[in-house]
């Protein structure tokens, strides 16, 4: 059987962002990469308004930039809100919607359960340490916080990552508020953030608000969600 082909949605960068390119690029950090092939898959990245879902067997959606506050609530941005792109958040929002009326697993990790909460009428904290009484959580684009999960027995995610504690590491500074209409939180930090969350229906659709691709190569827990992914979309035959 041919290797199940991941889709791992690309973020656009602008020109600059490249050294000697006078272009901008649409780019996915190897680490995603890597994570997908260890478990068997086969990495496309693929343009956010390009993803296919009849050539495609599972989706990845990666951290990047914030979602439009405007989507799920403030009508004023946060002065900490950063790299807003409205297209993507569009394009990602449809995808979630897609991937589950097409059978398609779906893992999004960090700004991937910020788009899967908003796509489900969900909101988010617009910015965790203005809001104050959380842990840290880490920088954006900086050093990683590192702090422990517990999730919930039974869980898609505790059969992935196969323990229902952990240490993760973690760079973001927007969080799940409301949890969204037909999804379910499954993990929390210790401060009470919701860490992760899941579609309460048969799509296989997880998604984490720390970045497990930072330490799949040598935590086999969190190489368990790539292999899930991958393994789910197996499951589901789709070719």
């Amino acid at each position: 059987m041919a290797a199940p082909m991941v889709a791992v949605v690309g973020y656009h960068l602008e020109v600059g962002r490249v050294s000697h390119w006078r272009h901008g690029a649409y780019a996915v950090p190897d680490a995603y990469v890597d994570a997908v092939r260890r478990a068997g898959g086969l990495p496309a990245v693929i343009h956010p308004d390009d993803v296919d879902l009849d050539r495609c067997d599972a989706v990845l959606l990666i951290g990047g930039g914030d979602i439009d506050p405007a989507r799920y609530g403030p009508s004023d941005a946060a002065p900490t809100v950063y790299g807003v792109e409205p297209d993507r958040d569009d394009a990602e929002v449809a995808l979630v919607h897609a991937a589950i009326e097409r059978n398609r697993p779906l893992l999004g990790i960090c700004r991937g359960i910020q788009v899967v909460n908003v796509a489900f009428g969900g909101t988010l904290v617009v910015d965790l340490p203005a809001v104050g009484g959380y842990a840290a959580h880490g920088v954006p684009g900086g050093d990683p916080a590192v702090h422990d999960i517990g999730v919930s027995p039974g869980a898609r995610l505790a059969a992935a990552e196969g323990i229902t504690s952990m240490r993760v590491s973690c760079h973001h500074h927007q969080g799940v508020d409301r949890v969204g209409a037909g999804l379910v939180a499954t993990a929390w930090a210790d401060d009470g953030l919701v860490e992760a969350l899941e579609y309460d229906g048969d799509a296989w659709v997880v998604a984490v608000q720390w970045h497990p691709e930072d330490t799949a190569a040598t935590d086999p827990a969190q190489q368990g969600l790539f292999d899930a992914l991958v393994g789910a979309a197996v499951q589901a035959g789709v070719r």
